[in-house]
């Protein structure tokens, strides 16, 4: 379903409540058919509450998901031109209209909002309603439309820097339905005040659902998604360091029972997993591969972002680079190697070549991983037996597509174990050299979701699908769409060049 239909069935959805307020039609001087009326029925219902030449009113009623908002607030106006100004009767007039106006409301007099006076509400409820009309909007808002994010790491430097307060569009790709709904307004995964106690309950488990968007997810696009990584955590660590790579590091066991140096193991559900914000690099089908640090797709070379830092070797003749000459450039990350005259910084190409061009630099070189050296278990898929990868060189890969079956074997179980188990949630089990999903012997799999594969421009210092893999698209939270504040958190104050700047 496009976006555009979604803007006319959520109106035309509105006729089931509204068709209850018959006979409130009908004592306001309407006809009372009117209020089955689709679309038609708004109007009336706008005009009866004298809401009808408020343009806000409109903007808001085809505005996606507020206009859910916008139809308790229109049926609690109707009760009010009845005479119901109570708390509990504003409930039942938003939350059970079905019985509220048909049988509560039936015989009351309709009293024109233009002319009435309504009685003085107490100072505290006067403040109970605009706190609960504060939340219930700002909710609305958060969960549907769009909600603020910090960058509080440096993977996209200088894309998107330390410090930079952005606004993510939900609405871009689609809203998801929250998969937990009982939980503490305006936080993450952890109550105020706790970096451990859950805010949330499971009493109640909702399925993946997404709504329709404005647009699709584009390549190149910055994305924030839910840390793929982050299902299982150690409460002392979060996902600053991964459960994953602790257990591989130092087993399960321990892990699980060294309560003192790992905490508590807890899991949290997809819409409570960290959030991060990466580029998107790979769609689903893609066959990507990174070659001497430059990513190929299908064979071809893929866009290099424009502020895309690497590691660079420094070579000077005065003991390395100042401090001044560093603000000067806008370098944040480096160190000085045991050679004196050497500095490892993460740069862009564009700084290298500035670089190059001072008195006392002798040479700027690349950092590049060659190929077969510097693999690791740490990266995707953990295996490097299996699959000798490094950051540099790395693939190539397939991209896992919704609908798209693959043969399976023991060699590239290691690439797609955890979309079937972890994302998919079949039982997966390996006996011998036999693969065994939900008890069935299996030598294929067809993938259930589409997959992502995410990266940051900066691309030495950013744990991104390299070390976790493949993002699924339940985990897409939405789109950045501009930084509203940056604040340089390296020299103190804020970046005014930087406010109100669109992510590239």
């Amino acid at each position: 379903m496009s976006l555009i239909a979604f803007i006319f069935l959520v109106p035309l959805l509105f006729t089931i409540p509204i068709a209850f307020c018959w006979k409130q039609f009908e004592a306001a001087g309407q006809k009372g058919y009117y209020s089955i009326i689709p679309y038609f029925n708004i109007y009336v219902l706008l005009k009866i509450i004298g809401k009808h030449k408020k343009f806000w009113w409109w903007f808001f009623i085809v505005f996606p998901y507020i206009n859910f908002f916008m139809l308790f607030l229109m049926l609690i106006e109707l009760g009010k031109c009845f005479g119901r100004f109570k708390i509990w009767e504003e409930g039942m007039a938003a939350i059970l209209p079905f019985i509220f106006f048909p049988f509560i409301v039936k015989d009351d007099p309709y009293q024109d909002p233009a002319t009435t006076k309504r009685p003085k509400k107490s100072t505290a409820r006067e403040w109970f309603d605009a706190i609960i009309f504060a939340v219930v909007a700002a909710l609305i808002i958060r969960t549907y439309v769009f909600e603020a994010f910090t960058i509080p790491t440096s993977s996209m430097e200088k894309s998107l820097c330390v410090g930079d307060y952005l606004i993510v569009s939900k609405i871009h790709y689609g809203p998801k339905r929250p998969n937990t709904p009982l939980s503490f307004p305006f936080v993450h995964n952890t109550l105020p005040g706790s970096k451990t106690k859950k805010s949330y309950l499971e009493w109640i488990k909702l399925p993946y659902h997404r709504y329709p968007g404005v647009s699709t997810m584009k390549r190149y696009d910055p994305i924030v998604f839910n840390y793929p990584a982050g299902d299982t955590v150690c409460d002392i660590f979060q996902s600053s360091i991964s459960y994953y790579d602790l257990v591989r590091e130092y087993g399960r066991d321990r892990v699980w029972n060294d309560h003192q140096n790992f905490g508590k193991v807890i899991s949290h559900p997809v819409d409570k997993r960290e959030n991060y914000v990466k580029r998107l690099i790979g769609m689903p089908g893609d066959t990507l591969e990174i070659i001497d640090g430059v990513v190929f797709i299908d064979g071809k070379e893929a866009m290099q972002p424009e502020n895309m830092q690497h590691s660079y070797s420094i070579m000077t003749t005065n003991g390395g680079i100042n401090k001044k000459t560093l603000e000067k450039y806008n370098i944040t990350e480096g160190y000085r190697t045991n050679n004196a005259n050497e500095m490892i910084l993460n740069i862009s190409e564009k700084v290298a070549a500035e670089l190059r061009k001072l008195p006392f630099v002798v040479s700027v070189t690349q950092s590049i991983t060659p190929k077969g050296e510097g693999t690791s278990v740490e990266l995707f898929p953990h295996n490097p037996e299996l699959y000798p990868w490094n950051v540099d060189n790395f693939g190539p890969i397939v991209l896992p597509k919704k609908g798209v079956t693959i043969p399976l074997n023991t060699d590239n179980l290691p690439l797609y174990e955890r979309i079937i188990h972890a994302y998919e949630l079949h039982d997966l089990q390996v006996k011998g050299d036999k693969i065994y999903i939900d008890g069935q012997e299996s030598d294929s799999y067809t993938f259930e979701m589409n997959y992502f594969w995410m990266m940051g421009d900066n691309r030495h210092n950013s744990a991104d699908s390299r070390y976790w893999g493949f993002v699924p698209e339940n985990h897409i939270v939405g789109k950045a769409v501009f930084v509203w504040l940056s604040i340089d958190k390296e020299y103190g104050g804020i970046r005014w060049n930087r406010m109100f700047k669109i992510p590239k």
